[in-house]
């Protein structure tokens, strides 16, 4: 039986999670306590960080790659765009920006106190060219890169979630109405609540 050892809340391990849930593969997760991490977790990737996918003998610890492994076995609604070359490469774009630059950007929202360099308004102002690039691309479309889910809206949208949920009221007065029905469309599918559930 795989395996996916994983933490509920972080945004790494939720959109692997995603991934596998859509694809239908079985795996057991373990979920894993930050301050305890599990000895057997540890021999698989000395990295200690989640997510980590046992799965034949192999491991995967990087969130992207589970998955591209996931969706590798079943893809049914063509998250990866198969035939869109143009989708593919803004779809890498994207992920890349949203893991490189923004992450960073929301982290230093997310924990302002710990970076007292700036005020939180600046790293929100930060992260915030994201969200509107985000909004720009969703105008006359449900999903980012067409009318129905790719890898890119799974990839991003547990840290967009952490973004909006830092302020909440900030985040429902902002101009971005499509990026939020796009986020509440996320947080009310049974893809995302399936997940979340304990």
């Amino acid at each position: 039986m795989s395996k996916l050892y994983s933490f509920r809340r972080c945004p790494y391990a939720m959109r692997a999670r995603m991934a596998l849930r859509y694809s239908g593969v079985a795996v057991q997760i373990v979920e894993v306590s930050l301050k305890a991490k599990p000895a057997e977790m540890l021999e698989l990737s000395a990295k200690g960080t989640v997510p980590v996918l046992s799965v034949d003998g192999q491991v995967i610890d990087e969130s992207l790659a589970i998955m591209h492994w996931a969706l590798a076995q079943n893809d049914p609604q063509d998250w990866l765009l198969k035939d869109d070359s143009a989708g593919q490469q803004l779809m890498v774009a994207l992920i890349e920006e949203n893991d490189q630059a923004f992450k960073v950007h929301l982290n230093r929202y997310k924990y302002a106190e710990r970076y007292p360099e700036q005020p939180m308004e600046t790293y929100r102002a930060a992260g915030e060219v994201f969200l509107r690039k985000l909004d720009e691309l969703l105008e006359g479309r449900d999903y980012l890169l067409g009318g129905h889910p790719s890898l890119a809206d799974v990839a991003l949208m547990p840290f967009i979630r952490q973004f909006a949920h830092v302020d909440r009221e900030w985040f429902g007065q902002t101009p971005y109405v499509r990026l939020q029905a796009w986020l509440q469309r996320f947080l009310e599918s049974t893809l995302f609540v399936g997940v979340m559930q304990k």
